[in-house]
């Protein structure tokens, strides 16, 4: 194996050049380097915060200045070790297969993010539901994007499963329909039930363009469904969907109208006469 023992010895020549003199200015270089890269990202984040560039790709942005500057410091203790290039490729060489394997499933989900922000399926801000998960996206990074739930959790979920899955975005077309089914009982008037569910719904969130829709949707064993869809701005869906809730019980009580639940009714026939077949 001609090109093993080749790379083998390249790497002997790669750690035999490392001196002290050489390695003490390097270390001290790496050090400040480093140091000096976080004042850079903290410089770069107020710029991009002031910047009218779009935030979801403020995660790609510092990711690709945050892999600039790291590279800059490399070559700086590269070359302040006095390396032959030669025998650095060859370091590199003798672990690229296991760096590739590594990093398979980091490029997928930088493929994933690249994706992301051609086809623009949602933005920082919108409300989404990516693979069983719903939350506000918070950040778009280079491998996963972050998503903040309603109770506050932060769920990092990979671009490459992103990419792969069904999104739902609920506040790209600025308005989201709120749906509540309630059931009335058959005793009480069709327009009556009507008249109350169309008071529930004047909430000053509900827009009037489309205008609340009211209407009979199903006939049940106990009870008349009735449907109520009412439009509001994406950002007032749970106000508007909880206060609708809350209304329909009210105006019920006001109209005397009974919120029927299960039952049965159980009707017994009186006994046949004595002596009667």
């Amino acid at each position: 194996m001609p090109s093993s023992t080749l790379d083998f010895s390249a790497v002997k020549t790669f750690f035999a050049s490392l001196t002290l003199q050489r390695l003490v200015p390097a270390l001290i270089i790496c050090a400040v380097g480093f140091v000096a890269i976080k004042g850079f990202m903290k410089l770069f984040n107020r710029i991009l915060a002031r910047s009218k560039v779009d935030p979801t790709i403020h995660g790609f942005l510092r990711a690709a200045f945050r892999v600039l500057l790291t590279t800059v410091v490399v070559l700086m203790v590269v070359s302040s070790l006095g390396l032959d290039a030669t025998s650095l490729i060859a370091v590199l060489s003798v672990a690229s297969l296991a760096i590739s394997l590594a990093v398979q499933g980091a490029l997928s989900n930088i493929a994933g993010g690249l994706m992301i922000l051609t086809t623009h399926p949602f933005r920082v801000g919108d409300w989404v539901e990516i693979a069983g998960i719903a939350g506000t996206v918070v950040e778009i990074g280079t491998s996963y994007t972050k998503l903040m739930t309603g109770d506050r959790k932060e769920i990092f979920v990979p671009n490459s499963e992103i990419s792969a899955s069904k999104i739902i975005n609920y506040t790209m077309a600025g308005s989201r329909r709120v749906d509540i089914t309630v059931s009335a009982s058959y005793d009480d008037a069709v327009e009556d039930v009507k008249t109350a569910l169309r008071k529930a719904v004047l909430l000053p969130q509900v827009q009037t363009e489309p205008a609340p829709f009211v209407a009979i949707s199903g006939y049940g064993d106990s009870a008349i469904e009735y449907i109520v869809r009412v439009w509001t701005a994406s950002d007032d869906y749970w106000d508007v969907y909880y206060g609708i809730l809350e209304n329909v019980k009210i105006c019920f009580d006001e109209a005397g109208i009974s919120m029927t639940y299960p039952h049965l009714n159980v009707h017994l026939d009186p006994p046949a006469p004595s002596g009667s077949r």
